[in-house]
């Protein structure tokens, strides 16, 4: 196993209304960190702004290699670290893939809004619009965000999407359907 391969992406979880800050720390102490933000417009009695905000609160993911402890160390250090999501104690690491299509995702700027019917973990279909014909899992839904993780297409490249029906009426996203099965109406 080479260098490279060792060094995967994890996600730490951190206090509320922290991240860009904690972000900002782990970078300072020479951790490569990525905060996915996206942009809201927020309305107060006297005035609207444009916020960033994290995409997914209280998650920074950063980059570590699988056997440096000292990294780790510096990674629970950090005022307003909990904990590096794990199961059984092992770290779990994300796929490059996966954070690649999130960067992508922000980068793009694609559209997004709330399903209520979808599942996490349910297999989706985009239908109608750019992405039309995506598939993937739903791996996330935050009050009015849902993020689509892809699949891997038979091309070996990887396919994401958002969707918002609420800005786009004829952009819907179902699940895919199955052979003998039928389609969730969508309205």
């Amino acid at each position: 196993m080479s260098k490279q391969e060792c060094v995967r992406w994890y996600a730490v979880q951190t206090r509320a209304r922290s991240e860009k800050a904690i972000a900002q720390r782990l970078q300072e102490q020479g951790l490569r960190t990525f905060l996915p933000l996206v942009t809201e417009v927020r309305r107060w009695s006297d005035r609207k702004k444009k916020v960033e905000l994290p995409l997914f609160s209280c998650y920074v993911f950063v980059k570590l290699a699988a056997g440096n402890n000292q990294e780790r160390l510096r990674v629970y250090r950090t005022n307003g670290v909990f904990r590096i999501v794990s199961m059984h104690g092992e770290a779990i690491p994300i796929p490059d893939e996966q954070i690649d299509a999130l960067r992508t995702v922000i980068t793009e700027q694609v559209p997004w809004s709330e399903h209520p019917f979808l599942k996490i973990g349910q297999r989706v279909r985009i239908r109608g619009g750019s992405l039309d014909g995506v598939e993937g899992e739903l791996i996330s839904q935050n009050g009015a965000r849902v993020l689509i993780i892809p699949s891997m297409q038979s091309s070996g490249r990887c396919r994401f999407g958002w969707k918002d029906t609420t800005s786009s009426p004829s952009e819907k996203c179902a699940p895919p359907r199955m052979r003998g099965s039928k389609e969730l109406p969508l309205s």
